[in-house]
């Protein structure tokens, strides 16, 4: 079963961009504060323990919480930023990204499975 953490600091996401070169990295942006993020962190979460293939990496920021992270990650991917969002990227680049409540468990299985 895949594994998310959440990373806190600039250098954490600038490994993860690093590990993006070896596999698939999905991260997620959410707010502790929205209930509509709360919903899309639920259909995350699922979907980790459940369906994700192992083969890649997980991880959450709170956008809040941590912002200058949050901020690094819209400029790194040039994804620009919402909350909640989920942004699937190799090789440095995003390849699917969607926010709101287009966050589903569904929609995450289905961009793996394109991507």
């Amino acid at each position: 079963m895949a594994q998310w953490k959440e990373i806190t600091t600039v250098e954490e996401w600038e490994q993860a961009l690093r590990r993006s070169e070896e596999q698939p990295v999905l991260v997620i942006k959410h707010s502790t504060r929205c209930p509509v993020s709360a919903e899309a962190w639920e259909e995350y979460r699922e979907f980790v323990s459940g369906k994700a293939p192992e083969e890649a990496e997980y991880i959450m920021v709170k956008v809040i919480e941590s912002r200058e992270v949050s901020n690094r990650i819209a400029e790194d991917l040039e994804v620009q930023h919402k909350s909640p969002q989920a942004i699937l990227f190799r090789n440095r680049k995003p390849v699917w990204h969607t926010s709101h409540w287009h966050i589903k468990t569904a929609a995450l299985e289905e961009a793996f499975q394109a991507h």
